[in-house]
């Protein structure tokens, strides 16, 4: 089965052997259509950018990433303020207002939701009987970022996360 592909300004029929006749190179050492992709390990090709993925990746793979920002949010919730990196600290902070909003609920339901994320029990108890009355008139915003010296070593750009 063939289909028809728009690829710069020229047709391509998808699943033919060849390419166009009249190829424009998009780099100007090209040589040949497939030079064209960037080929990576598993055979596919990438010719896409990230656009509207807010999603920080921080580095780590899914798992490692969801674990981190558990732990992060656990010791918030635990310490009321963490030194982290500015990265860290900006996207754990979507995770903290969720804890606090679930807690502002305080149905079993967001309950279990609550004990499921976070690491202690302990802290899951004492969060849901504290955040009534600190934040009951609130509307969002129950983290405070403040940025601080550059890490010795790296020079990564530092941050406190705390709780308002």
């Amino acid at each position: 089965m063939q289909t028809q592909v728009q690829f710069n300004n020229y047709s391509v029929l998808r699943g033919s052997c060849s390419p166009p006749s009249t190829f424009v190179p998009f780099f100007p050492d090209s040589k040949s259509f497939e030079d064209s992709f960037t080929i990576i390990d598993s055979g596919g090709r990438v010719f896409a950018m990230r656009h509207g993925r807010k999603v920080p990746k921080l580095n780590r793979p899914p798992d490692q990433r969801r674990a981190l920002l558990r732990g992060l949010t656990t010791q918030l919730l635990k310490h009321g303020r963490i030194k982290t990196t500015k990265a860290r600290a900006r996207a754990v902070r979507k995770y903290v207002d969720k804890m606090v909003t679930m807690a502002k609920d305080g149905s079993l339901h967001k309950r279990r939701q609550a004990l499921g994320f976070i690491y202690e029990k302990q802290i899951v108890h004492a969060l849901f009987a504290e955040v009534p009355e600190r934040y009951g008139e609130r509307n969002g915003g129950y983290t405070r970022i403040i940025r601080t010296l550059p890490r010795r070593g790296d020079n990564a750009p530092m941050a406190y996360i705390e709780l308002v």
